[in-house]
């Protein structure tokens, strides 16, 4: 049975059954000979080009909490640490590698707690406040200024999630005219004052974080009423160019909220946000990062692969309100979520990132790239240290993690223009999830190449993807003997892309997926009118 990716990718045959083992590996004692590799036929619908991906639903999320970004992305001028200006050498150039496209800050739930007068001027007279969602002490050596030359620094598009909750509208839009404003308005001189001549560029502004909870306990009727009063009051200086507007939407299948916000505030609006995290158990006992079953791994994977239908839902709403598609749908918050280790030093919300994560990263992008018509930006939470985070940190020590591996991989379809694919889709089951072996996504890149990124889900089971009659691929794949197997500090690069390539023989092309894999390749197909 053949299932059309344009919306939601459906699980179609059942091919692979998976026996639940303990543990969290494959290194277990005696184990049966390995089945034969499901075959999936893959084609791709070059006829019918989807809308565009915006390069911002690569996008990254960096708050107050843990070690996110103090030792993670700022250490100060005067550290032992190398770096620039107070920003880690070791982090900037990680995160130049990957071109990110937008970085959302300061919050999360921080947001909404956060002056931004607290965060200019010398930093010796910075105040020091209370970090009331997340606890500890902020002293604010990292504030606009610092964000936004780091953004700067890495190449990214500012988006600042603006404090809805506790501060009034004039102070936030004074916020803006400290960044944007080429005039001599007392807030334009003292961004001068304390260092920046030129003004700063900000793309998107979030009105509010989580409204319906950290950021108000509002329901949908009370935070669109929020939204409209805000939103008068934000006029951005003409310098600064389109300010994107953001509201602050409901989570998961929340769509009665989109349905009241669109109803009522949609016209006030550019994009309404989405938040969607995801967790093997429950917000009680969500899970563990390391260590994990099988069943584990097949209900988290399961889980973010919910989020294709959610947007769906989602879309659906808009539509009846916005049938021109003008408002986007920002999905600024996403990822896994793993319980902490109470006997771990590594600050708030920090946890590892293994293969498991990579594989429902990728899943998640390819999402993304279905809903183009839609989702226009999403950011990962977290970049460093925190949550499913691009980078880790201890001391002056760095590491990688597979999920960031995996962006690296993608980069090529920032910006890319999609099509369809259709998939003959086996499924895994294990634990009673049963979950499709095979997702992917196609595109026409920037550079005029034709991309394709395909991911084995299944943790025991390879796949064969047979393409087309003639061609070849050529890219690098993402994969490893362990389910948690993950980068440390010790072992930096025990999970890193490899080389991948593959020629067509007398079966025609047939991209060999490893167990747990994601492989990204540019194809070049004879007659490629699939």
């Amino acid at each position: 049975m053949l299932s059309k990716i344009g919306r939601s990718l459906k699980s179609a045959v059942a091919a692979v059954i998976c026996t639940a083992m303990a543990g969290s590996g494959f290194a277990a004692s005696a184990k049966p000979a390995p089945a034969p590799a499901a075959e999936v036929a893959v084609s791709i619908d070059l006829a019918h080009p989807g809308p565009r991906i915006e390069p911002a639903v690569h996008g990254q999320f960096a708050e107050h909490l843990g070690r996110g970004v103090y030792d993670g992305i700022w250490v100060g001028p005067d550290s032992s640490i190398p770096n620039t200006k107070g920003y880690r050498n070791d982090v900037l150039a990680a995160l130049k590698k990957l071109h990110v496209p937008v970085l959302r800050w300061p919050g999360g739930c921080f947001a909404d707690e956060y002056d931004w007068r607290d965060g200019i001027g010398p930093r010796a007279q910075r105040p020091k406040r209370l970090n009331a969602s997340w606890g500890g002490l902020d002293d604010n050596s990292f504030g606009t200024n610092e964000f936004m030359d780091f953004a700067e620094l890495i190449g990214s598009e500012a988006y600042l999630s603006g404090n809805m909750g506790s501060m009034e509208p004039r102070a936030m839009n004074q916020w803006i005219e400290y960044i944007s404003s080429g005039s001599h308005s007392t807030l334009a001189d003292q961004r001068r004052a304390n260092g920046r001549d030129k003004p700063w560029h900000v793309r998107y502004l979030g009105m509010g974080n989580e409204t319906w909870g950290c950021g108000g306990n509002l329901d949908a009727a009370a935070s669109a009423v929020m939204h409209r009063r805000y939103q008068t009051f934000i006029r951005p200086p003409s310098e600064n160019g389109p300010l994107t507007k953001v509201a602050s939407g409901g989570s998961g299948d929340e769509y009665q909220y989109t349905e009241t916000l669109m109803k009522d505030a949609g016209k006030f609006v550019d994009a309404i946000s989405l938040h969607y995290y995801t967790f093997s158990g429950d917000w009680s006992n969500k899970g563990r990062a390391l260590g994990f079953s099988p069943a584990d791994w097949a209900r988290q994977v399961s889980r973010a692969r919910n989020l294709d239908q959610y947007l769906t839902g989602h879309t659906k709403v808009l539509d009846k309100y916005d049938p021109e598609k003008r408002v986007g749908l920002y999905v600024d918050e996403w990822g896994n979520w793993y319980d902490g280790d109470p006997a771990d030093s590594h600050g708030a919300l920090y946890q590892q990132n293994t293969m498991l994560d990579a594989v429902t990263a990728a899943t998640t992008l390819n999402i993304f790239h279905r809903h183009s018509d839609r989702v226009r930006l999403a950011a990962i939470a977290q970049m460093v240290n925190v949550l499913q985070a691009m980078i880790l940190t201890d001391g002056p020590r760095m590491v990688t993690t597979p999920t960031y591996h995996v962006f690296d991989m993608y980069q090529p379809f920032m910006g890319a223009t999609p099509y369809p694919l259709t998939l003959q889709l086996p499924t895994f089951e294990i634990g009673g999830a049963t979950v499709p072996t095979v997702d992917g996504s196609a595109a026409r890149g920037a550079d005029g190449k034709l991309w394709l990124a395909l991911v084995n889900a299944d943790p025991e089971h390879a796949v064969r993807v047979r393409l087309a009659d003639k061609g070849s691929a050529v890219g690098r794949i993402l994969t490893a003997n362990r389910m948690d197997a993950h980068n440390t500090f010790d072992q930096p690069n025990a999970v890193v892309p490899q080389p991948y390539s593959q020629r067509s023989g007398k079966d025609g092309l047939v991209l060999t997926l490893p167990a747990k894999s994601v492989v990204v390749v540019q194809l070049d197909m004879a007659g490629a009118a699939h």
